[in-house]
């Protein structure tokens, strides 16, 4: 089969499935799109290296220069509260995807030979969750005019706070844990600054989660299908992305006449590993944020996680390839 050949159907509407189409499109071979539509995420927080990503990936240095932007970071998690620098840009998924946007969806006019599913439900399989942990949002007005650029987070007894600005005088307030307004009424650094004005959305999870298997012989799980980060560690654009260039880099590599089998083994090898390094992360944020009985659930849950990780990998090949730029190369050729 040739790349000019080959049809790869993309289920999903998110980054993901738009990274996924953009580069195998570049790549030459034939996409048809199939759109799961979901509600949009309110507000995404790019770290300017998850920006840097996405610019390179689509080739547009300007990508989003017009959005507005945090300069700072306030924490104050497990002692007092500390000021730290940190670019990021702000930015709607809505506003985010309008700016990726480049060809129409096609819909499939012929059988594909290969399925992405960067939305449920996949074709066999589980999503194994590493914690007992939802979220809510909620929109809420900003009293003092500093937080127009500048993130908060604060670790309570019960869960932890998450508030960014969104324009206006206005922010998006993410609670994790307990009740919001349980948290609020622990919170001394972020309840001073807010004023709820909207409703509170539904409960979704918040703890990290790894489907398996992440693929089969014509299929692959990509993007939140795949996996979720907890949002404490800010990386969930980013690793959506990192996780449409190696699933398109598979597919090149099948369609240029690679070993199917071995590839596809990398790419659930690499996504285990990535979990598995998120998890520890986690673990020490969990460690660190309290010492309650809720904090030490969560940190026993993630590093349950890592060690059922571990156990995966160690039954796994060593990784046989190595990405150059958005190809996949084996290891032996990249030395």
């Amino acid at each position: 089969m040739t790349k000019s050949r080959m049809i790869v159907a993309i289920r999903g509407s998110g980054i993901a499935a738009t990274t996924c189409a953009h580069l195998l499109n570049g790549a030459g071979l034939r996409v048809a799109s199939e759109a799961a539509h979901r509600a949009p995420v309110p507000t995404i927080l790019l770290s300017d290296p998850a920006l840097a990503l996405l610019r390179d990936v689509f080739g547009r240095p300007g990508l989003l220069a017009d959005t507005p932007r945090i300069k700072r970071r306030m924490v104050a998690w497990g002692g007092a509260p500390v000021v730290v620098p940190h670019g990021a840009a702000l930015a709607s998924e809505d506003v985010v995807q309008a700016a990726l946007a480049g060809d129409e969806p096609v819909a499939a006019r012929e059988p594909s030979d290969f399925t992405i599913h960067a939305a449920p439900s996949m074709p066999l399989g589980d999503m194994r969750i590493f914690g007992d942990r939802n979220a809510v949002a909620t929109k809420v007005r900003l009293r003092e005019p500093a937080c127009a650029q500048e993130a908060r987070v604060e670790a309570v007894p019960n869960g932890w706070l998450f508030l960014v600005p969104a324009g206006a005088g206005e922010g998006w307030l993410l609670a994790v844990g307990g009740a919001l307004e349980d948290l609020l009424a622990q919170s001394g650094l972020i309840a001073p600054v807010v004023d709820a004005v909207g409703a509170v959305s539904m409960p979704f999870l918040a703890a990290p989660r790894l489907h398996l298997p992440l693929c089969g012989n014509d299929w692959l799980a990509c993007g939140t299908a795949a996996l979720g980060f907890d949002p404490i560690c800010g990386d969930g654009t980013a690793q959506s992305v990192r996780e449409a260039i190696l699933a398109s880099a598979v597919l090149i590599g099948i369609a240029e006449g690679g070993d199917a089998a071995a590839l596809l083994t990398h790419y659930q090898s690499m996504l285990i590993a990535g979990m598995r390094r998120h998890l520890a992360l986690c673990a020490q944020f969990y460690a660190s944020g309290g010492t309650g009985d809720w904090w030490r659930a969560q940190h026993d849950a993630l590093m349950d996680g890592h060690r059922w990780c571990t156990g995966l990998l160690a039954k796994m090949p060593e990784p046989g390839f190595l990405l150059d730029g958005f190809r996949l190369v084996p290891r032996q050729e990249a030395a």
